[in-house]
């Protein structure tokens, strides 16, 4: 977790920054990739390098609210980029609306087992993209916090100021979602390919 330059954990390095402001750059340097990695998945590229900003904006703000007996900063930091995620919704589900309705890119490889296993994998990520945007918003949340961010159930809480009894529900409520719509899905092609 230590930064170039920077010794001490996330909780330190936010205390140290109530003195010298310039230290929080450490956890920008840290923690920006995977904020950025979360935020595009989300909402695309060019509105993932605006929020990711805002992000970081935001937590500097409110460092001197930040509990340090939270050692990792990134719960803080996507439960911040989750409600800003929040604050474009429409722009979320429209993006997977398009990645479903676009289908597989066009694919260049010269072998044919490639260029099979690829559009497989961009027609399951189509469908994949048609069930996220059919979940409700706390449930999408909940899903790609724990599958993208790999979070504990208990991070998912601190994240989202909710009950981890409540990550645990929605959670199993959006996975439920996704199959049935996965499933729902390779049923309706079966019958109308077969």
């Amino acid at each position: 977790m230590s930064s170039p330059g920077e010794a001490g954990d996330d909780a330190e390095i936010i205390a140290a920054s109530l003195r010298h402001p310039e230290r929080f750059a450490a956890v920008f340097d840290r923690h920006a990739p995977t904020v950025h990695r979360y935020l595009a998945r989300r909402l695309g590229g060019q509105v993932a390098d605006d929020l990711l900003g805002e992000t970081f904006l935001i937590a500097f703000g409110g460092r001197g609210r930040y509990d340090p007996a939270f050692r990792d900063a990134r719960p803080w930091l996507y439960g911040i980029a989750t409600n800003l995620v929040g604050r474009r919704r429409r722009e979320e589900a429209r993006e997977y609306r398009l990645r479903a309705a676009l289908g597989p890119p066009a694919d260049q490889a010269c072998h044919a087992e490639q260029v099979a296993a690829q559009v497989t994998a961009q027609a399951m990520n189509a469908r994949l993209a048609t069930a996220l945007a059919a979940l409700s918003p706390g449930d999408r949340d909940v899903l790609l916090l724990i599958a993208w961010e790999c979070l504990a159930y208990e991070e998912v809480a601190a994240a989202l100021g909710i009950p981890v009894g409540t990550v645990r529900s929605r959670l199993n409520r959006a996975r439920k979602k996704v199959r049935a719509q996965l499933g729902h899905t390779t049923a309706e092609e079966v019958s109308n390919h077969g």
